[in-house]
């Protein structure tokens, strides 16, 4: 049986989604720019700054998480934005806590590149409960966000002169 033109475009969108959601191609990854952050850093909001690393750390676990229970979840219920989407802290709670969204982040991620593996999953098909949108752009959606948002991470481990990691 010989391959279609489409299966290997299909295959190949399928592997460059993967790769999006955790590479380092044109920046960092969440990985790298949260590694070797000293714990007492996590909670400091520099100066002229809306947020610490630790707020942009959970309110990517929220909203990445909130993203793949739309994909997945036919019961799914929005969230109220932006007071769903936040910490209500700067600090984390417990290093725990900082250990455990970190944690449920990676799981997370790694869900999201699962779904875009997932060949029965058709990229361009309407998300059945959504309002026009694809699997395809809710993955580019996460891409994009968590890129923004290691950015910001960046800029404040420089500005609290801990970077490079």
């Amino acid at each position: 049986m010989s391959i279609s033109k489409g299966d290997e475009r299909d295959k190949a969108l399928r592997a460059q989604l993967r790769k999006l959601l955790d590479s380092e191609d044109a920046h960092v990854s969440f990985d790298s720019a949260i590694a070797k952050l000293p714990a007492k850093l996590r909670g400091v909001k520099p100066e002229g700054l809306p947020y610490s690393i630790w707020q942009l750390v959970e309110h990517l676990r929220i909203v990445q998480y909130d993203i793949l229970d739309f994909c997945v979840n036919a019961g799914y219920e929005e969230r109220a934005f932006p007071d769903d989407y936040w910490p209500k802290t700067v600090e984390p709670p417990s290093a725990k806590a900082w250990d455990q969204s970190v944690a449920e982040l990676r799981r997370d991620r790694e869900a999201l590149g699962a779904l875009a593996d997932d060949r029965d999953l058709d990229l361009f098909a309407k998300i059945p409960h959504g309002s026009g949108q694809t699997y395809l752009r809710e993955l580019v959606l996460v891409a994009d966000h968590t890129a923004y948002h290691v950015g910001e991470i960046v800029a404040i481990r420089r500005l609290l002169g801990a970077w490079p990691a």
